[in-house]
């Protein structure tokens, strides 16, 4: 589907510009060996990623989606992980293919480019800068920014108003359910990632206006 080449785009960071599970998956992992518990593996942890570090850690905790821990165990543990993994943000997690193929392409249009992620601050602004695409983005909006984060659509909208653009005029890229649902709620339109972190389910089963496998396709799916 090809969709108006809008005045803004705001891009999610976890499984849309970066695979981060190489690394949360190994701070999930040391952070369970330091508690006495069994590690997870890297293919449990890509299935529980994309609604922050906490929900994560909570997770790794009782190996589930949706469960909850004694309060204190996680008082425990997630003060580990957040040590583990602010010295190992960046040291195993690799841009997509074509992503910055697609950044260059976005900066020769004219139009604003920002970044909406629900990864906290203090990870957001190092695995953009180490991996080399913090300059792409003239606003940064971290899960921790503000008081509600995606799929709330505040931190989409607080964009909006920063920009003085119409929901109308802007566009979201994501991966997950979380994007589709804060993009709707906000009236953007939402380009989905078909590699993305999603619990396991395809992102198609929510109905974005379109879903592509690479961002060196915006080209394509924008018409001028």
């Amino acid at each position: 589907m090809a969709l108006k080449l809008p005045k803004m785009v705001l891009i999610d960071v976890d499984g849309t510009l970066v695979d981060s599970v190489p690394d949360l998956a190994w701070c999930v992992d040391e952070m369970l060996k330091q508690i006495d518990m069994p590690t997870r593996g890297e293919a449990r942890v890509r299935h529980w990623v994309g609604n922050g570090v906490e929900r994560l850690v909570r997770r790794g905790l009782t190996d589930s989606l949706d469960g909850e821990p004694d309060e204190s165990l996680f008082e425990k543990a997630f003060p580990i992980f957040s040590e583990l993994y602010a010295e190992n943000t960046s040291k195993r997690s690799v841009l997509y293919p074509g992503v910055e193929e697609g950044l260059e392409w976005l900066k020769s249009q004219p139009l604003r480019i920002g970044c909406v992620t629900n990864k906290a601050e203090c990870y957001t602004q190092p695995i953009l800068k180490d991996l080399g695409i913090a300059d792409y983005f003239e606003i940064v909006v971290s899960g921790d920014t503000l008081p509600v984060k995606k799929p709330d659509p505040g931190p989409l909208l607080h964009v909006s108003e920063h920009f003085g653009l119409q929901p109308s005029e802007a566009t979201m890229i994501g991966d997950s359910m979380s994007d589709v649902k804060a993009a709707r709620a906000a009236g953007f339109t939402i380009v989905c990632m078909s590699y993305g972190y999603n619990h396991g389910e395809d992102i198609r089963d929510y109905n974005p206006d379109t879903v592509i496998d690479s961002m060196a396709e915006f080209p394509d799916i924008f018409s001028l």
